[in-house]
């Protein structure tokens, strides 16, 4: 039995070692494009700010690790082509040799790539790009290249294009380094994954920490500055009908990502939401032997259906669950609640499920009830208020989705897990109150703050049953 996986991130990855552990014997390739398999891309903030010492440090396993797990690395192998009937993958090694490698099953897991918007000189016959320090930011090589510029360069001045988690993220690890940051959104608000109430909380949590925060505004240009220009860029947007400039060293934009379909669609795979490829929950494509999982791959969602979701955690479950049935298995996502979290400074906000306008969507009568209480007892030094947003469906009482701001020590990730677990197991808001939580005054309350977020909706709601 020979499998081949495609990528060397989260889904390629998990595929691999699934294989591996399941059956030792089984001989597993994995073809990486790159030099660095399995490191973690959502790390690269940190690396930046330099919170990270080491690029190294960004790996999940090392080569060697992975390597003693049985798998064998193609790295620097580009593929080109899936012959399905012949199960046969063409590659490109480094040098440009191409090479014919047989499977038995086929994990596709090319992930995605970063969306390039329309802006000008973004685009054409001589883009900008990373040496005139305009950046997309997705991949361990465009890591090197903002390094290298923030550390060549070392320039005095950020646009970041795009308000959305790596946005949020480079706007804080930029702002470490000593830059003066301008980031533009296009929407009403940062954060738009949020509601409003909370977006505007990060908002000013942005603009505390020295962050110019441009909602409304679209950028529509970007250019070589003129000589004697506060900036070597030049950044022109609009905002509200009125003409906006803004100068800048680096440029980052991160408004992103589209699924990497190319070679599943020249090999016959449907694709579905957002152009990405259609798998059923066995992650199969329709093709024999071949499956897909992680960023290039449809998601099912546990309250939506079928959807495109790109979340590392996403990617991983979906790689294993691949992984486990190239080898003959039944095994099926059990699907994502969408659940994400980001610090900003001293902030973090977090989410799972749905919000308002997704669960009316999804044929939900949803009503969102907005609560704010302590992370611990305020007796005992250091407690924060924690705002949330809770949102269940009216008739029925289920719990659609909740949505959490608070302080970086006040537990918000672990406390948006307690939420998007109940969501997972379909239960009612009122029944978040009956989960059994601990309880010590310096870490928590006797009714956790997550459970007074979910007694305030049902006061307010009172739900037929």
């Amino acid at each position: 039995m020979h499998l081949v996986a495609i990528g060397g991130s989260d889904a390629g990855i998990s595929a691999a070692l699934r294989a591996r552990e399941l059956d030792p014997a089984v001989e597993v390739t994995v073809v990486v494009a790159d030099r660095y398999p399995n490191f973690s891309i959502c790390g690269i903030p940190y690396l930046v700010s330099g919170e990270v010492a080491r690029w190294q440090d960004l790996a999940h396993r090392t080569i060697a690790d992975l390597e003693a797990t049985g798998m064998r690395l193609r790295l620097d192998t580009v593929a080109r082509g899936i012959d399905v009937a012949g199960h046969r993958l063409t590659v490109t090694d480094a040098a440009g040799r191409e090479e014919l490698i047989a499977y038995d099953a086929l994990v596709v897991g090319t992930g995605a790539v970063p969306m390039r918007p329309p802006i000008e000189g973004l685009a054409g016959t001589d883009p900008l790009g990373p040496d005139d320090g305009v950046q997309l930011l997705h991949s361990m090589g465009d890591t090197f290249a903002v390094m290298r510029t923030l550390e060549e360069t070392t320039p005095a001045r950020a646009v970041i294009v795009g308000a959305g988690y790596i946005g949020l993220e480079m706007a804080e690890a930029l702002v470490a380094r000593g830059l003066a940051v301008t980031l533009v959104e296009q929407l009403p608000e940062v954060l738009p994954t949020v509601d409003p109430e909370l977006g505007g909380l990060v908002h000013d949590q942005l603009v505390e920490h020295g962050v110019d925060v441009q909602r409304h505004t679209k950028v529509t240009a970007i250019k070589r500055a003129a000589a004697g220009a506060p900036g070597r860029l030049e950044v022109r947007a609009e905002r509200e009908a009125e003409n906006c400039v803004f100068f800048a060293d680096l440029v980052l934009v991160v408004v992103g990502v589209r699924p990497d379909t190319e070679l599943a669609a020249a090999a016959g795979a449907k694709l579905g939401a957002k152009g990405a490829v259609a798998v059923d929950r066995r992650m199969r494509t329709g093709l024999p032997d071949v499956l897909a999982a992680g960023d290039c791959a449809t998601t099912h969602h546990r309250l939506l259906g079928t959807t495109y979701l790109p979340l590392g955690t996403t990617a991983h479950k979906q790689g294993r669950v691949a992984g486990e049935n190239a080898l003959g298995g039944r095994r099926e996502f059990a699907g994502s609640l969408g659940t994400q979290v980001v610090k900003i400074f001293d902030m973090v906000a977090a989410r799972t499920g749905l919000r308002d306008h997704e669960a009316i969507a999804a044929g939900f009568d949803p009503v969102t009830v907005g609560h704010a209480a302590d992370d611990h007892k305020a007796y005992y030094p250091g407690s924060h208020r924690i705002a949330m947003r809770y949102t269940g469906d009216r008739h029925t009482g289920r719990l659609l989705g909740v949505q959490l701001f608070g302080h970086r020590h006040s537990e918000i990730a672990k406390r948006i897990d307690i939420a998007a677990a109940a969501i997972f197991h379909s239960m009612t808001v009122d029944a978040v109150s009956d989960l059994d939580l601990s309880y010590t005054p310096p870490l928590g309350s006797p009714w956790d703050a997550v459970q007074a977020g979910a007694q305030a909706w049902v006061r307010q709601v009172r739900p037929a049953r």
